[in-house]
């Protein structure tokens, strides 16, 4: 008896040992070991690697206005040939990615910047001859967009929600008084600002409703008359629209008559559609066009690579642009001067980078050599995309679903433990894009990584991005519990040592995982994932709760929360009997941080097995450096002892 009252008392003193906290700066940790000051070491040259990102030019065309991190979060730099030296505008504490110059000279911009990752982006105007920067928007707990400039330069459109909170409203300033917002548009919803006509008289401007249904409309703003285009009860996803040149009508990019996002041709007059792309069957997005309107630009998302074209807008034919590398394209903007393209890429082997492209000589200029920690990354691993077999048909023919496969180098007879890496959104798209982490878990630990694009990812057509919907909430959850079923058939794979990783959404799906493959899963990391549906839906902040309820389902209908209820993670807790790691942000407005806590008492509730992240300065995923290094220090130890072991 005494024996088993000392065992009682070990065991209950080694579970207490284990949920300590302890905080390191702005980071809170429980049940987190200390770190071998080995594996900080090890994974240093990985944590130093940094890209570089497009932001604008200068109104002259001479240089580039940039992103990168050299500090603790990427910065505001200028760059003024290719290969120079990147001189850094802006210091700040946060993250500063997004800015845009304003028309009537070179040495102001306005730039976003929000605090602690609270996405309450507000507007800057900075002046680099002086290095002051002052606030020109409300400063409240409000969103706000980056200026959209007229042709004449005289005034700019931005999208903010000052008015309630809630609703993206439309404004007009003046470039010479930015602080004095005139309300041009308050319809409820969300509402973006496309383009302006070439005369300056009136707006393109789009309606969110869902992943799969949005509007469009034309705002005259002499009279104030708002006109939809392509009025219809049907659902329809738009995406760009950018007026031609003699303002009869414009390019526009929809899905309408298509499984996939088409450029087209709209005509004011007649009111009909051209079809243009009709030939890609995939994706286009990143519509852009040159100052004269007489050239755009377009990419097609080809299984998750991009592929840049150039269209002529007279004769509306388009061709590929051709010798830039392989990889993905984040960004690709004309000159306002010269003949050239700025495209950014990545690759998995390859940080984000800039390039530009003469549309006349067809030359390609690297502008930016990201560093990459003294690495040679030839060495990582380049993904194979595979397809696997799911649970259902399509059609007469098992249903397969795409999936990057990251394999890592294997001696014979090896069996390399998995990591399941499952993307947010939930209507994302996983792509090949350049990740270090990745490449320390393949190189370092020896573990496969797989990501999925389930049901309900986008670039697979819209029947596909909307099959996860309400009801069918569950079925991506079955995509993983197939992808688990294939893991055991390969011969080079360890079924036994299968981990769930993933963020956002991707955080529910590894905690619906969990719930419903607990038996055949080693351990699992929620990144600021849902762990209740109506807890969820009921915090996240007011301007996104429409907007999701469309995608997971409107909780105030009783039939549909009763079906919330019954698949949140959270009320399902006691099926979970495997090692958990939860990661949060204080500051997330999208998915609270209730959603974090909530989850880890419940599992402490039944004696789980549960470490706990939480970063008091960070929002929805972690951008400071330190903060990151941090959680991949910590990940790697966690797949260390629950995964590897």
């Amino acid at each position: 008896m005494k024996h088993s009252l000392v065992f009682v008392a070990i065991a209950l003193f080694t579970y207490a040992t284990a949920q300590e906290k302890k905080e390191i700066g702005n980071l809170v940790c429980e049940g987190i070991p200390e770190i071998p000051s080995a594996l900080m070491e090890k994974m240093n040259q990985y944590q130093n690697t940094r890209g570089a990102g497009f932001v604008d030019w200068t109104p002259d065309g001479k240089k580039i206005l940039m992103f990168t991190r050299f500090g603790d979060t990427p910065q505001l730099h200028l760059l003024d040939h290719p290969g120079g030296d990147r001189k850094q505008i802006t210091f700040f504490k946060e993250p500063v990615s997004s800015a845009r110059f304003m028309p009537n000279g070179n040495d102001k911009f306005v730039f976003l910047k929000d605090v602690g990752g609270n996405e309450f982006s507000q507007q800057y105007l900075f002046d680099i001859s002086t290095g002051q920067y002052e606030l020109i928007s409300d400063g409240g707990r409000t969103q706000n967009t980056l200026p959209f400039f007229s042709n004449s330069g005289k005034q700019f459109a931005t999208v903010s929600t000052r008015r309630n909170g809630k609703d993206y409203d439309i404004y007009i300033s003046s470039v010479d008084s930015p602080k004095e917002a005139k309300l041009v548009l308050q319809e409820g919803g969300s509402w973006s600002v496309r383009d302006w006509s070439p005369d300056d008289n009136t707006l393109i401007l789009s309606k969110y409703i869902s992943s799969t249904n949005s509007k469009l409309f034309t705002l005259d703003l002499k009279n104030n008359k708002l006109e939809a285009v392509n009025a219809s009860d049907e659902e329809i996803a738009y995406g760009g629209a950018h007026w031609s040149a003699d303002g009869k009508g414009f390019f526009v990019v929809n899905d309408q008559g298509s499984e996939f996002l088409t450029l087209k041709y709209y005509d004011l007059a007649t009111k009909k559609f051209t079809v243009i792309s009709s030939s890609i069957p995939w994706d286009i997005s990143g519509l852009s066009n040159n100052k004269a309107r007489t050239k755009f630009l377009f990419t097609a998302n080809e299984n998750g690579i991009s592929k840049l074209y150039l269209l002529d807008g007279a004769t509306k034919k388009f061709a590929p642009v051709e010798g830039l590398p392989v990889g993905i394209i984040q960004e690709a903007k004309f000159n306002p001067v010269t003949k050239d393209i700025v495209v950014t890429i990545t690759s998995a082997q390859t940080p984000s980078d800039l390039f530009t492209y003469n549309t006349e000589t067809k030359k390609v200029l690297r502008w930016t050599f990201s560093e990459v920690g003294g690495l040679n990354t030839s060495n990582f691993t380049i993904p194979t995309l595979i397809h696997y077999e799911t649970f259902d048909k399509e059609g007469d023919k098992q249903r397969k679903i795409p999936a990057f496969y990251y394999k890592p180098a294997i001696k014979p007879g090896q069996k390399l433990p998995v990591v399941i890496q499952i993307h947010g959104g939930p209507e994302s798209q996983y792509q090949p894009f350049f990740s270090s982490f990745i490449s320390f878990l393949n190189n370092e630990v020896g573990v496969a990584v797989i990501a999925p694009n389930v049901r309900g990812s986008s670039g697979y057509g819209k029947s596909y991005l909307k099959m996860d919907n309400g009801f069918n909430r569950e079925e991506s959850v079955k995509d993983i519990g197939a992808l688990i079923d294939w893991i055991a058939k390969q011969p080079e794979l360890d079924a036994s040592r299968i981990c769930v990783y993933g963020g956002s959404y991707g955080g529910y799906m590894v905690l619906a995982s969990l719930t419903n493959f607990n038996d055949k899963l080693k351990c699992g990391i929620d990144v600021v994932g849902i762990s209740n549906f109506i807890t969820f839906l009921e915090k996240t902040e007011d301007y996104r709760k429409d907007l999701r309820r469309v995608e997971y389902g409107d909780e105030r209908d009783p039939k549909m929360k009763e079906f919330l209820v019954k698949i949140s993670p959270a009320n399902n807790v006691q099926k979970i009997t495997k090692p958990l790691f939860i990661i949060q942000g204080l500051n997330d407005p999208r998915v609270p941080v209730n959603e974090a806590e909530q989850m880890k008492q419940k599992m402490r509730d039944q004696k789980g097995d549960v470490w706990y992240l939480l970063a008091k300065d960070e929002g929805h995923g972690f951008k400071k450096k330190t903060n990151v290094d941090y959680q991949q220090w910590a990940v790697v130890q966690f797949l260390r002892e629950k995964l590897l072991k």
